[in-house]
């Protein structure tokens, strides 16, 4: 990438868009096929025919320090992630190839580029949990291409921008209302004319879905939101909760469309886990709280308005927090985090995160996704985790044959249903690989450290194992079975859904 100024936001955006992209091939591509080594302070590994070297920092073996290079006729060159595409793609193509593959790493590239820009400009959040929602610069450290998404005028709303904007406030015939559960909270948002329910909607989603009949009355603008890291869930500071909208638009891997059988499962689900189970996990861990989700409300006009203008009604974490606690979110900490003492607030960390989560699966037979997007840490006054918050019953799931879902709509049930070993599967991906694995390496300030942390990890989780009786899932955990991995690169280049992913086993920290 000759020209690029060092530090600039495209030297930086190409030092991140490489890193992500050979993160993805250490583990799917070169991993796989036996052909990474360690050399230290290097890491080896051999893409599309092409040895390769990275120097790893701190306790990290994934986290680099100075741009990537090639060996070439016995000399280093410096890498550019347009020359890794290729090389990937030479490993990965094998039948069909992907011409969209390397423009969407050129695009992920391109918008990290665009937020550099705007967010050395924006003015950031007063409040400390927005702007850790605001925090998620880079994306996912294991993603090809962590910030490609679609759609014109994107910056606008981006919430790694700094951005806030305002709604745009719909009236719909109460008789063409679409609503389950208590969405009470939207009509703190504006008013309605008589006859008339007051349904907010993004911006961005009215411009991609066009026109919306005449049945739909244009409010006009509304208040004031703040997306938060999903970027199409939003904070309304007056009405005191989040709303999460659709969004006609890929993000990373993902239509972010909230489908009819999700907001109906969203309620389904905020029934059971909010109404019966999570009050029994907080007595048994009175620092776990679920950000819940009691309703939506949109238009019965037809699947594409249904769909298109759905929004559901969330909590918001300080609604939920003890008085002295700040929630923020795990995926900021993971980014940036130096604490005085690594192992004492790891052990905290992994006491608070962990077990609800083991707990729920084992003795409920429920499903979380605690990934680093889903998990607000509450932090004391000294900054030691003290709570935790789950959230987002779109990934929360049930597993099969230990719950009763008579009288629930098959497609629903289906879609908020796992059996027991591919949910035991996505929670120890969410968990362990997700979040603990980042969070760890941003803790240890060396491997040593970073070795006793996981020392720590084990003494906690199998503490709670014995408190659940040794279930052989957690017991091979505890041995040192491989970790599950999603293959984000995997299913990228084969231009397959998100529920397509698999897995590549990982070393297991915990052996």
């Amino acid at each position: 990438m000759e020209g690029l100024v060092l530090d600039s936001p495209a030297a930086v955006a190409e030092d991140a868009t490489l890193a992500a992209l050979l993160r993805c091939c250490v583990r799917e591509v070169a991993g796989a096929r036996g052909l990474v080594w360690s050399a230290p302070p290097y890491l080896l590994a051999r893409v599309g025919g092409t040895l390769l070297r990275a120097r790893t920092r701190g306790g990290a073996a994934l986290r680099f320090d100075g741009r990537p290079e090639r060996l070439d006729h016995g000399v280093w060159h410096p890498l550019t992630s347009s020359e890794l595409v290729r090389l990937a793609a030479s490993d990965l193509g094998e039948g069909a190839g992907n011409a969209e593959f390397g423009e969407q790493v050129a695009a992920s590239r391109e918008a990290l580029e665009a937020i550099l820009r705007a967010r050395a400009v924006a003015t950031p959040p007063a409040d400390p949990w927005l702007a850790s929602e605001q925090g998620l610069v880079y994306g996912h450290p294991f993603h090809p291409s962590p910030k490609a998404r679609g759609g014109a005028d994107w910056l606008r709303y981006a919430p790694e921008a700094h951005a806030r904007f305002e709604l745009r406030l719909l009236g719909v015939p109460v008789e063409d209302v679409a609503e389950e559960g208590d969405a009470g909270a939207l009509d703190l948002l504006g008013e309605a004319p008589p006859g008339y329910a007051l349904l907010p909607a993004h911006p961005w989603q009215l411009e991609l879905l066009g026109g919306l009949g005449d049945r739909v009355v244009d409010l006009g603008i509304g208040p004031e939101v703040v997306p938060t890291s999903s970027v199409r869930t939003v904070y309304a500071p007056g009405a005191g909760v989040c709303l999460k909208f659709s969004l006609d638009v890929r993000i990373t891997n993902c239509v972010r469309k909230n489908a009819w059988y999700e907001l109906a499962g969203a309620v389904e689900l905020d029934r059971r886990l909010g109404s019966t189970i999570f009050p029994e996990i907080s007595r048994r861990f009175p620092f776990a709280r679920l950000l819940r989700e009691p309703g939506y409300r949109s238009v019965s006009l037809g699947n594409r308005l249904l769909e298109g203008l759905g929004v559901i009604v969330r909590q918001s974490p300080w609604g939920v927090c003890s008085p002295g606690v700040t929630p923020m979110l795990a995926g900021a900490l993971a980014a940036e985090l130096t604490v005085a003492d690594p192992v004492a607030w790891w052990a905290a960390y992994v006491s608070v995160v962990a077990p609800p989560v083991l707990d729920l699966y084992f003795r409920h037979g429920v499903v979380l996704e605690p990934h680093l997007q889903n998990v607000l840490v509450g932090l004391d006054p000294t900054g030691l985790p003290v709570e935790v918050v789950y959230r987002d019953l779109e990934g929360a799931k049930l597993v099969t044959g230990r719950h009763d879902l008579t009288g629930v709509e098959p497609r629903v049930a289906e879609a908020m249903s796992y059996d027991a070993e591919r949910g035991w599967a996505r929670v120890v991906y969410c968990l362990m690989v997700n979040h603990l694995t980042e969070i760890a390496a941003t803790v240890a300030p060396d491997e040593g450290t970073l070795r006793l942390l996981w020392t720590v990890a084990r003494e906690i989780i199998a503490a709670h194992a014995d408190g659940l009786g040794w279930p052989l899932p957690l017991r091979d955990l505890l041995a040192g079975t491989p970790l599950p991995a999603k293959a984000n690169l995997s299913v990228r280049w084969a231009r397959a859904a998100d529920r397509a992913a698999g897995y590549v086993p990982i070393a297991n920290p915990l052996a």
